[in-house]
C-alpha cells in the first residue's frame, strides 16, 4: 500500500502566481477607486445607473433557472446590463465585452459570472464530499485551481461558495454545502473565499457567498420552502459561515429564496442592511438569486414594482434575470418609493466590484486564448481532481478487513453506476463534460494490474420508477432503461457474482436526484437497487458497496447486507481513478462525515449538536424508556454520526490530559491526547475536539465542535495532539444576541467522531 503521505507527493500542486504588473495594477485600482467611480457616476444617466443593477443570462448554455433574458445585445448597447452569466469561453465572453466597451455610451465593462461550484471544466468532488476531507488548506487549493481555470476561460465571478448549514438530507442542495456544523462550515467558507479571490489577480474570481440566509433550514427539506427560527438559533448555528465569508473579504453575497421573520430575504432590510452591512461591515455588493425579486410576488409581498422597490430599499444591488429593477425603478423614484441615493449606492457597489477586478484598467484581462489553452482541462488539474476524490471518500464499514482489495483473483463489478460516465461529475457541474469522466470500471481496470480479472454486470437500472427517472433526466440522460427486464438484469448479475472471489457493487443516486429542485421525501436507495443488493448478498460472497449520492441516505438495510461500505459521494471527472485508488489501497481512506446519516426519515432532523430536553434519554444504547424523549421504534442515535469515518488501519486514543483543571477568562487550557496507529497501514486521522457548557443562561447543546486536526501516523506510530482551549471556545450566543461566556463547569471531548470520545472536565472561574 502507498501511504497517504506518499500519495500526496504524487499530487502536482498548481500554484497561481500574480505578476508584478498585476500587483501594481491592483494597487493603483484600490488607491483611486473612489475618485474614479465618482467621476464615472457623474456622467451616468439614471437609466445607465439602473442598468448596472441588471444581471442577465442570454441562454444557450445549461439552464440554472426557468427564465432566459431577451434582447440582451440591445440592452448591452443601451447600457442596461451590469453583468452576464451563462456565457462561457474566451471568444464568446470577448465578443460580449467588446459590445459593452465599444457599443455602449460610457463603455462600462461587464461582469461575467458562473456557477463554479466544484471545479470548472475539470470537475472536482461535490462540496459535501470535499468537506469530508476536513482539510481546509486542500479545500482552499481546490477553489484556487477552479478560479485559475475559470478565469482562463474568461470568467471573473463565481456564484460560490454555498455555506448554508443543513440538518435535513431530504433537501437536495445539501450536496453543495459543507454539512451540519457551524464551526467546520465557517472554516470551509473562509477557505473557499480565500481560494477564489486571492488578491484579485487575473487568476482570481470574485466569490459570491450564498444563500443569504438560512436557506438550508427549509421546512420539510423541500427546496424554496419557508424557514422559521429564533434569532438565537440563527446567530448560534446558521449565520456563522456567512459571517466567516464576510470576514474573509468576500466580494459579493447572494440572497436566498426563503423568508426570514416573515419577510423574503431579497426584501429583508434587517438581513441585508442591519445585519450584513451595519453589524458585519460588509462592503461588497448584494445580488439576488435567480428571479427571487419577482418571486416575492408569490410570497404575497406585492406586485413587481412594489417588491422591486422593497428589494432596493432592503439592500439589494443587483437583480438576477428578473429585470424588476430595470423596468420599475425609474417609475418608483418618481413615486417616492425609492431614493436617488439608494440607486446610486447600489450602482456604486457594482462598479466598485468591477474596479477591484481590474476591468476598468483592462476589460479583457480575463480573455487570453493562450492561457485558456494551457489552463483548461490541463493534466495538473486532472491530478488535482483525483487527489481530491480520494480525500473526500468516507469508509463507513469494513468487516473482516475486506478492503483494501487484493490485486489478484476475480472481482465482480456490478451496478448501474459501475460503468456510467454521465453521473460521475455530480450535480451542479454545469461547465463540465461528462464524456471526459472516468467510470469505475475503467479506473479499476487501469489500476488493478494484470493479475486481476474484473468482470462486469449492470445488475439493475438506477430506478425502475419512470416518473422519478424523467425528473432525474432534466439535464440529459442520467437514468437509462436497460432493454433487459429487472429480473433478467439481476439474474445476469448473480451469475457474474458467482464467478468471482469478491463483489464490488456500485450503487446510489443519479447525479440529478440531488441538487437544486431535487428534494426527496424518501432518501433510501431506489427499490431496483435494493433488490439487486439483496440478491448479491445471498450469494455469500464478500460484498463491498461503493455508494454514490449527493446526500446522506437511509441505508440501515444496506449496512447489514454488506461487508464493507465506502461512501464516495460524486467524485467528479476522475471518479473512476479515485475510487480504484481507494479500493485497491493506493490511498487509505481518511474522510469523516460532515452530516449525520439517519436510520430512517422519521428521525430527521438528526444532528450531533442537539440539546437535551428536561427528560433526556439517559442510556443512548438502551431500548425506548418510558417518559423520556425517544422513539418507540428506533434509536435516537443516527446510523452514522457526524465526524465518523474509518480507515484501513486502527487508531487508539489515550485519556485526555489537561494541564490544569480551572482557568480564568484571560488564560487557556491545554487538552492533549495520544493517538496511536495500532494497525498495519499508514494512515490519517481527524482528531476532533468538542466542548459542552454544562450550565448556562441559554441552554446549550450536548457538545459543539471547537477544533480539529488531521494527523498522519505511520503504522505503529504514536503522536500527541494538543489543543489550546481559550475563552473564545467557551462563548455562546446570549439572549441579547451577543457572544458571551459564563463561569462554571465545562466538559471536553476528544475523539475520532462526535460519538466515540474521551472526556474530561474543567472549571471557568471569574
Amino acid at each position: 500500500m502507498i501511504s497517504n503521505s506518499k500519495f500526496a507527493v504524487l499530487f502536482l500542486l498548481l500554484v497561481t502566481t500574480v505578476s508584478y504588473s498585476d500587483a501594481q495594477k491592483n494597487k493603483t485600482v484600490q488607491g483611486g477607486m473612489t475618485a474614479y467611480i465618482n467621476n464615472l457616476m457623474a456622467k451616468m444617466t439614471l437609466e445607465e445607473k439602473i442598468g448596472q443593477l441588471n444581471l442577465l443570462t442570454p441562454g444557450g448554455g445549461v439552464a440554472t433557472g426557468a427564465v432566459v433574458s431577451k434582447d440582451v445585445e440591445a440592452k448591452i448597447r443601451a447600457g442596461s446590463v451590469g453583468g452576464l452569466f451563462g456565457v462561457t469561453g474566451v471568444e464568446k465572453i470577448r465578443q460580449a465585452q467588446q459590445l459593452a466597451v465599444t457599443g455602449s455610451r460610457l463603455k462600462i465593462p461587464l461582469l461575467f459570472g458562473s456557477d463554479v461550484i466544484h471545479g470548472y471544466k475539470t470537475t472536482f468532488p461535490i462540496p459535501l464530499g470535499l468537506s469530508c476531507s476536513w482539510d481546509t488548506l486542500l479545500i482552499e487549493e481546490s477553489a484556487r485551481i477552479a478560479a485559475a481555470e475559470a478565469t482562463a476561460d474568461g470568467l471573473n465571478w463565481a456564484f460560490s461558495p454555498m455555506v448554508d448549514i443543513a440538518r435535513d438530507p431530504r433537501w437536495g442542495r445539501v450536496a453543495e454545502g459543507s454539512g451540519e456544523d457551524p464551526y467546520l462550515g465557517s472554516r470551509i467558507a473562509a477557505s473557499m473565499v480565500r481560494g477564489y479571490q486571492g488578491n484579485f489577480s487575473s487568476s482570481n474570481l470574485m466569490a459570491c457567498v450564498k444563500h443569504f440566509a438560512l436557506y438550508g433550514a427549509a421546512e420539510g427539506g423541500r427546496d424554496y420552502n419557508t424557514t422559521d427560527m429564533s434569532r438565537v438559533k440563527m446567530y448560534e448555528y446558521y449565520l456563522p459561515p456567512y459571517k466567516a465569508a464576510v470576514d474573509a473579504g468576500v466580494g459579493s453575497v447572494m440572497t436566498s429564496f426563503n423568508e426570514i421573520d416573515g419577510i423574503p430575504a431579497s426584501g429583508n432590510p434587517w438581513l441585508l442592511t442591519d445585519l450584513l452591512r451595519k453589524q458585519w461591515g460588509f462592503k461588497g455588493f448584494v445580488v439576488t438569486d435567480y428571479t427571487s425579486i419577482n418571486e416575492m410576488t408569490d410570497h404575497g409581498s406585492g406586485d413587481l414594482q412594489t417588491v422591486s422597490a422593497m428589494a432596493l430599499r432592503a439592500g439589494v444591488d443587483m437583480d438576477m434575470v428578473g429585470e424588476g429593477f430595470l423596468t420599475t425603478l425609474k417609475q418608483s423614484l418618481k413615486a417616492g418609493l425609492v431614493t436617488q441615493q439608494q440607486i446610486d449606492n447600489a450602482c456604486r457597489r457594482v462598479l466598485e466590484a468591477k474596479y477591484k477586478l481590474g476591468l476598468f484598467d483592462d476589460p479583457f484581462r480575463f480573455c487570453n486564448a493562450e492561457r485558456a489553452a494551457a489552463e483548461v482541462l490541463s493534466a495538473e488539474k486532472k491530478v488535482a481532481a483525483r487527489n481530491y476524490g480520494v480525500r473526500s471518500a468516507v469508509l463507513l464499514k469494513n468487516a473482516n478487513q475486506v478492503l483494501p482489495l487484493k490485486k489478484s483473483g476475480t472481482i465482480a463489478l456490478i451496478g448501474p453506476l459501475a460503468n456510467n460516465q454521465s453521473n460521475m461529475p455530480g450535480t451542479w457541474s454545469v461547465s463540465g463534460d461528462a464524456k471526459l469522466a472516468i467510470p469505475v470500471l475503467q479506473g479499476m481496470k487501469e489500476i488493478a494490474g494484470n493479475n486481476v480479472n474484473i468482470i462486469y454486470s449492470k445488475g439493475a437500472n438506477i430506478t425502475d420508477d419512470s416518473l422519478l427517472a424523467r425528473k432525474a433526466n432534466v439535464f440529459g440522460e442520467k437514468v437509462d432503461r436497460d432493454p433487459l427486464s429487472p429480473d433478467q438484469l439481476i439474474a445476469q448479475a448473480v451469475a457474474t457474482a458467482n464467478k468471482a472471489d469478491v463483489i464490488v457493487a456500485v450503487l446510489g443516486e443519479a447525479s440529478e436526484m440531488s441538487g437544486e429542485s431535487a428534494s426527496r421525501s424518501d432518501i433510501s436507495l431506489p427499490a431496483s437497487q435494493q433488490k439487486l443488493l439483496t440478491a448479491l448478498s445471498a450469494t455469500g460472497k464478500p460484498l463491498v458497496l461503493v455508494l454514490m449520492s449527493g446526500r446522506p441516505l437511509t441505508i440501515e438495510k444496506e449496512n447489514r447486507l454488506t461487508d464493507a461500505l465506502l461512501h464516495v459521494w460524486f467524485q467528479g471527472q476522475e471518479a473512476g481513478h479515485s475510487i480504484a485508488d481507494l479500493l485497491f489501497g493506493n490511498y487509505n481512506p481518511s474522510g469523516k462525515l460532515t452530516m449525520s446519516f439517519p436510520r430512517n426519515v422519521g428521525q430527521i432532523p438528526v444532528y450531533y449538536n442537539y440539546k437535551n430536553t428536561g427528560r433526556p434519554q439517559q442510556d443512548l444504547n438502551a431500548e425506548a424508556q418510558k417518559f423520556r424523549s425517544n422513539y418507540l421504534d428506533v434509536s435516537n442515535e443516527p446510523l452514522f454520526p457526524f465526524g465518523y469515518g474509518l480507515s484501513y488501519t486502527n487508531f487508539n486514543y489515550s485519556e485526555i490530559s489537561l494541564d490544569k483543571t480551572s482557568m480564568k477568562p484571560a488564560e487557556s487550557i491545554k487538552a492533549s491526547v495520544s493517538v496511536s496507529n495500532t494497525g498495519k497501514y499508514d494512515g490519517e486521522e481527524v482528531v476532533q475536539l468538542y466542548i459542552r457548557d454544562v450550565y448556562a443562561s441559554v441552554t446549550q447543546p450536548v457538545k459543539k465542535l471547537k477544533a480539529f486536526r488531521k494527523v498522519t501516523l505511520k503504522a505503529g506510530e504514536t503522536k500527541t495532539v494538543t489543543f489550546d482551549i481559550s475563552i473564545n471556545d467557551l462563548k455562546f450566543t446570549g439572549s441579547d444576541l451577543r457572544q458571551i461566556y459564563e463561569p462554571g463547569a465545562f466538559r471536553v471531548f476528544i475523539g475520532g467522531n462526535s460519538k466515540d470520545v474521551k472526556e474530561a472536565g474543567f472549571i471557568l472561574t471569574k
